[in-house]
């Protein structure tokens, strides 16, 4: 059963169930208001009328032969007009009808009395009064009318909230049965499925999410589809070389001559760097990276790096520039899986400036996050190159991604530099982020926690 019909059906009945209790309830107050409305005593005269009867019927040897209403009544008697009674035998069968009304309505309308004598019934009998009978008759009158209204007022209510029930069932689950079909295609290997968002209530932020998953799978294929192709790319290149270097000396039949092998020395470095640093980024991916931390400084780390690149700038007409501004706190990391972070970024920024550029690494502490007590050391290495367009930000810490701008596989490295330092960032509890503007240079952010040896 779908959600819809569900749903109708939960509605309909409700709607139905106040309904029957409402004409209930109704029919309830009116027939309990009708019962205590005012009818004039008729019990003197009734028991008047009786009291004939029993006189007759023991008059005449406790039987009803031969009654007849002149028997009955005489002319000193002072009955109201229109005044009628009906007397029944014991069997239910009729002795006696006197007065201008038939036994029908004398039945249904007059009052009833049983006869007894000697402690046993003898006669039933039914006495019309036409005050109290018009008014007996406006109290069925009013119930019946009150009834007939009731449940036709019901019906035609019950029916529209039927309509109205059905009507917002179909537009409450429109939204799912709109995803139902996303969710078979997506089922169905269509990765990238999109929802139209038809609000902003719980629904829509349900096809906000299915879209964002939707998204996130397709990129993520993706993203496993490039990884193969570059990673059969990258090892592709130097086995293509060795083989062809190999099939050389195969060839020409002799010893091959040192400087011959340095080619295939630098290939297989190339292949082993490789390995190595897909193996370290599946370790970090996969938290199962050991770390050896130990106490140190992050202004003599980084200014350690700068003098490595102290020459090339020099050669450049290049100015690196560090500025501490955080007290120089004690941090507890594993300073090698560092040194490999901002041997990446500092050699990245340094590759993508122009000559006569500037590299400025700039160190601060701030609290992370606002108004906490546990304070961060953030290191910014910002360069006055080229910069990276807007679409390629989201990007940039990917696995082998590259962008015409700023990751060209001549000029750059296999693209797993920024992967691995992102990873290894975030093992030591930390964060990295990048800014950039096209025409004035990026800067990378690295946040580290001042965190005690753990």
């Amino acid at each position: 059963m779908t959600v819809r019909r569900k749903l109708f059906l939960a509605m309909a009945a409700l709607v139905g169930s106040l309904s029957l209790i409402h004409i209930l309830i109704a029919v309830f107050v009116v027939n309990g208001a009708l019962k205590y409305m005012d009818i004039a005593n008729r019990d003197e005269e009734i028991a008047h009328l009786a009291d004939r009867l029993l006189d007759y019927y023991n008059a005449h040897d406790n039987t009803w032969s031969g009654i007849d209403a002149t028997n009955l009544i005489t002319s000193e008697d002072a009955w109201p007009l229109e005044t009628s009674f009906l007397l029944i035998s014991k069997n239910r069968e009729l002795l006696l009808l006197a007065g201008t009304r038939n036994e029908a309505e004398i039945r249904t309308f007059g009052e009833k009395h049983d006869l007894v004598a000697n402690g046993v019934e003898v006669g039933i009998l039914y006495y019309y009064h036409p005050e109290a009978a018009n008014l007996t008759k406006l109290q069925y009158g009013i119930g019946s009318s009150v009834t007939v209204i009731l449940l036709a007022f019901s019906v035609i209510l019950l029916l529209v909230s039927l309509i109205v029930a059905y009507w917002l069932a179909k537009r409450m689950t429109a939204p799912l049965q709109a995803l139902v079909p996303a969710i078979d295609r997506l089922g169905g290997g269509e990765l990238g499925a999109q929802v139209p968002v038809l609000g902003k209530d719980e629904y829509g932020k349900v096809a906000e999410s299915f879209n964002a998953m939707s998204t996130q799978l397709e990129r993520t294929e993706m993203a496993r589809r490039s990884l193969v192709a570059d990673v059969a790319h990258e090892l592709r290149t130097p086995l293509t070389i060795l083989q062809g270097q190999l099939d050389l000396l195969q060839q020409q039949g002799r010893a091959a001559e040192p400087h011959e092998l340095l080619s295939l020395q630098d290939e297989l470095i190339r292949l082993g760097k490789l390995v190595n640093e897909l193996h370290q980024l599946s370790m970090a991916e996969a938290h199962k990276l050991v770390l050896d931390r130990k106490p140190g400084s992050l202004e003599e780390l980084l200014g350690r790096i700068l003098n490595r690149y102290g020459e090339e700038a020099e050669e450049r007409g290049m100015t690196l520039v560090l500025e501490d501004r955080s007290g120089n706190p004690q941090l507890w990391l594993d300073w090698d899986r560092m040194t490999q972070v901002f041997l990446n970024l500092i050699g990245n920024a340094m590759r993508y400036t122009p000559d006569e550029g500037t590299i400025t690494v700039e160190i601060s502490a701030e609290l992370e996050p606002a108004g906490s007590e546990a304070p961060v050391v953030v290191a910014a290495i910002a360069d006055t190159g080229p910069g990276i367009a807007p679409e390629h930000l989201p990007y940039i810490f990917d696995r082998f991604y590259r962008s015409d701008d700023a990751r060209d596989r001549n000029s750059g490295g296999m693209g797993l530099g920024l992967a691995i330092a992102k990873e290894f960032v975030a093992v030591h509890g930390g964060s990295i982020e990048v800014k950039s503007k096209l025409g004035i240079g990026t800067t990378f952010v690295v946040k580290l926690p001042v965190s005690q040896k753990k």
